[in-house]
């Protein structure tokens, strides 16, 4: 499981998927998102905005990430 660590009190999810090598672009984190294939604590979420706090997890293609 991969980690990223955040200096603010959180992180929107379209930043944190970059942040993660998860996608290369914004462009492509809103698609992914939009269609439903990202997963935020286990739940589908499709909103880019979507904040995430420590604690939180988000998984794309099978790859889990952790918010610290």
């Amino acid at each position: 499981m991969k980690k990223i660590v955040i200096k603010d009190d959180f992180i929107k999810l379209g930043q944190a998927m970059k942040l993660a090598g998860l996608v290369d672009s914004g462009l492509d984190a809103k698609i992914v998102i939009q269609n439903g294939e990202v997963l935020v604590n286990g739940e589908v979420d499709t909103r880019r905005g979507k904040k995430l706090v420590k604690g939180d997890t988000f998984s794309y293609k099978g790859e889990t990430v952790t918010v610290e």
